[in-house]
């Protein structure tokens, strides 16, 4: 019938690999299911999760050979690398960093949610000005 779907391609993860090569980007192979996947100075970790389906981990830019992340701090955004280094983040990392994950996800098939295509998201926030609010156990004025 002329209602029928084509069942979507399934991709073994080293032919998710090879197509993200062929749309230029680079890959360092972490292991045989985790990669890096870098272009124009942004970078992102992904990894297979089960047979043909891939999921992107941590995204930012390279600072010093290493990832930074993006960290909102209520005030600013900025990057800030595993040793802790931190870097203000401008206007055109941004812009790189969102087209970098607008294509990622398209070259792997992945869908692109409403608040992603906004703009740029981030998993780290440190907005709160208190000095040690969220670290242990909160001792109340009545617990002296």
């Amino acid at each position: 019938m002329f209602f029928r779907r084509e069942k979507p391609r399934i991709y073994a993860f080293a032919e998710q690999l090879d197509r993200l090569r062929q749309r230029g980007f680079q890959i360092e192979k972490a292991g045989s299911t985790t990669a890096r996947v870098l272009r124009q100075g942004c970078a992102a970790d992904i990894r297979e999760v089960a047979e043909g389906q891939v999921t992107i981990g941590d995204v930012g830019v390279m600072v010093g050979g290493q990832m930074a992340l993006l960290v909102e701090l209520g005030f600013q955004k900025v990057w800030q690398t595993p040793d802790g280094k931190r870097l203000p983040a401008l206007a055109n990392h941004m812009r790189a960093l969102h087209a970098f994950s607008e294509d990622l996800h398209e070259a792997l098939g992945l869908k692109i949610l409403y608040n992603e295509s906004l703009g740029t998201v981030n998993e780290h926030h440190v907005y709160d000005r208190v000095v040690g609010r969220d670290r242990g156990v909160r001792q109340h004025p009545w617990d002296r």
